[in-house]
């Protein structure tokens, strides 16, 4: 995915830029990029930052850049912020998001008259690059921004620095969040709430779905009002949130208690635990919920090894995203020989990491690995975010166990699957279950995650658990 990051002030604002932008390291893993605007002009600066960490690549670049404007983002995908010269002035961009109709925005955009592109290793086109030329194709930055949004499909949240502040635009149904916030002197603009708590900064206020506006040191100008639907990311509670960050008023550790309370009560009387315990980090606030609720106690059965291993997901290759999720994991067996586990995980994607998972844990000497996502099962691959490197949704194991069942006809019958309440739902549950070896499968239902949350459906984006846009 990613997480952008932008401050106007009074004042140099290269040091909190960089802090800003580190604390949303979480949502990416790939690039890192700041650029800033001064007395001397626009500056910028991009690392590759998939073997070491953003404040690494960026600490001599702090001394360097000058300037009260900045704009910073951490990416899973292409370089950024871009700087672009155009019939609308100089600006810098950043973003977050997924263009689905990106062959075709690109074939419009040589067609009416763009000539070239900057390629990207893999042959491909610059997102970000792309929303520029888009932006470029109106007589404002505003009508441009607002034009990007009604035309992409996928979701697309951006920072636009000009010599006069930085338009902040959140996606046009709020699939991703974008948050100001205020001290003396400066304003800062964040996808995550809690990243500029510690430069001084309050709460302000929160953009609405599709809302435009101008940031500067003095002021945060309205130039296109929120619109009414929203769809923002059921996930970011389950998974990619940080635990101090809020998306709607709504904390992201409270959320997981609850998603956990939620759990156990569904659970009551079906089994017998010796320890709950999340899988590190993202299951850990939802098994804390579980353990609260159900009185059975919580333990770390197995401890996550972070100083020289990067994040699981970080390298390209799954085999070797697998090996380094196994060597961060170290068993504590003296809280595993002979118990009965139950474990809960954000969700189950491929199925490759938690079964080895489930594995270690039996070959440590536990008796029961019992699991409990704390998600629905995933049915479709993400739209609109990025969530996961699938490159097919064949990639999921639900849909791998419901192909094996149901042959050729299995779209025609995905909405039964989605039904827990259905014969379909359960016969797929019990195959995930008997092919990952757990003693115990039981999924976070959709109504029960829409209540942990605690917005209406209406105004979630689910589409990966049910398939509804």
């Amino acid at each position: 995915m990613g997480g952008i990051f932008g401050v106007a002030s009074k004042r140099c604002c290269t040091l909190e830029l960089f802090y800003g932008t580190d604390y949303h390291s979480h949502l990416g893993t790939r690039r890192g990029g700041m650029a800033t605007y001064g007395a001397d002009g626009f500056s910028r600066s991009i690392h590759n930052i998939e073997n070491s960490p953003f404040r690494t690549k960026f600490e001599r670049d702090v001394m360097e850049m000058k300037g009260n404007l900045g704009i910073g983002c951490i990416s899973d995908y292409e370089p950024q912020p871009l700087l672009i010269q155009s019939h609308l002035g100089s600006f810098a961009i950043t973003t977050v998001g997924k263009i689905n109709n990106f062959d075709q925005l690109l074939k419009e955009v040589y067609a009416n008259g763009n000539t070239h592109f900057q390629e990207m290793s893999g042959g491909q086109v610059n997102a970000t690059e792309l929303v520029a030329a888009l932006i470029c194709k109106q007589d404002s930055i505003t009508e441009g921004i607002r034009y990007v949004q009604d035309i992409i499909d996928g979701s697309m949240t951006l920072l636009l620095m000009t010599p006069d502040g930085i338009y902040a635009a959140r996606d046009r149904l709020g699939r991703t969040p974008l948050v100001i916030g205020r001290k003396e002197d400066a304003y800062c603009v964040s996808f995550e709430n809690f990243a500029y708590v510690n430069l001084g900064y309050t709460d302000y206020r929160e953009l609405g779905p599709g809302e435009i506006v101008l940031v500067t040191p003095d002021s945060v100008e309205t130039m296109s009002p929120p619109r009414k639907s929203m769809r923002i990311c059921s996930f970011l509670w389950v998974y990619y949130g940080y635990p101090t960050s809020s998306y709607e008023g709504i904390n992201v550790e409270d959320m997981r208690y609850r998603c956990g309370s939620m759990l156990a009560r569904r659970d009551a009387g079906t089994v017998q635990p010796d320890i709950v315990a999340g899988v590190p980090d993202s299951g850990i606030a939802h098994a804390i919920g579980y353990a609260n609720e159900s009185k059975i106690p919580y333990a770390r059965p197995f401890i996550k090894y972070t100083p020289t291993w990067p994040r699981s997901f970080m390298p390209t290759s799954q085999e070797q995203r697998n090996l380094i999720a196994r060597m961060k994991l170290i068993p504590v067996r003296a809280l595993i020989e002979d118990k009965k586990l139950l474990l809960i995980d954000d969700s189950i994607v491929r199925g490759t990491q938690l079964r080895e998972t489930t594995e270690f844990l039996y070959n440590s000497g536990a008796k029961e690995v019992h699991v409990r996502p704390a998600c629905p099962p995933l049915l479709y691959g993400c739209r609109y975010l990025n969530f996961s490197r699938s490159k097919s949704e064949m990639d999921l194991i639900t849909r791998r166990v419901i192909k094996d069942k149901e042959g050729e006809h299995a779209e025609a019958v995905l909405d039964q699957y989605a039904d827990p309440g259905s014969d379909r739902y359960e016969s797929m549950c019990s195959e995930i279950c008997r092919r990952q070896n757990f003693t115990s499968l039981r999924y976070h239902r959709l109504d029960d995650l829409v209540e942990s949350i605690g917005l209406p459906k209406c105004q979630l984006c689910t589409y990966c658990f049910d398939g509804k846009e």
